[in-house]
């Protein structure tokens, strides 16, 4: 039996930018049927959400879900906060490693997986402006070398 592909609905390219990533998670998402209909059309932003752990659940804030075009009544408020499903050990992880100072919960991308919604998560710690910097050089170094080898192929 082959395994279905992910489908990418959301990413937070800015979350690479702003942080060094520790750890991932995936973890399943909480939704509504009109949120999930919303979903598989595309319709989700997730650049300026956070995630935080409330009486041993975690939550994600600020996750934009844009209302069901058909759903009329039973569409809810695009920015609700979201509970997450992750395993109870993977929780208290969670709770410790971002009870550490510099560290945060921040969401990475939305996908479905087996026709499931889910959400990947990552424990990261917050870039300095120099570490940004250097990201950014490494970047147009490495576009630079590309273009160097595409003219290179050409002659």
């Amino acid at each position: 039996m082959a395994k279905e592909a992910m489908k990418l609905v959301a990413n937070n390219k800015k979350a690479y930018h702003d942080y060094f990533i520790e750890e991932k998670y995936e973890a399943g998402l909480v939704l509504h049927g009109t949120e999930v209909k919303s979903l598989r059309m595309g319709k989700c932003s997730i650049k300026e959400a956070f995630i935080r752990v409330e009486k041993g659940e975690v939550y994600i804030y600020g996750m934009h879900v844009s209302p069901y075009e058909k759903g009329n009544i039973f569409n809810k408020d695009p920015l609700r906060p979201k509970k997450l499903l992750l395993h109870k050990q993977e929780i208290r992880k969670l709770i410790g490693s971002s009870a550490e100072k510099g560290y945060t919960l921040v969401p990475l991308q939305v996908y479905f997986s087996n026709g499931r919604a889910k959400i990947e998560i990552g424990l990261a710690k917050g870039k300095k402006l120099y570490d940004k910097r250097q990201d950014i050089a490494k970047k147009d170094q490495k576009r630079e070398a590309e273009k160097e080898m595409k003219i290179r192929l050409r002659v």
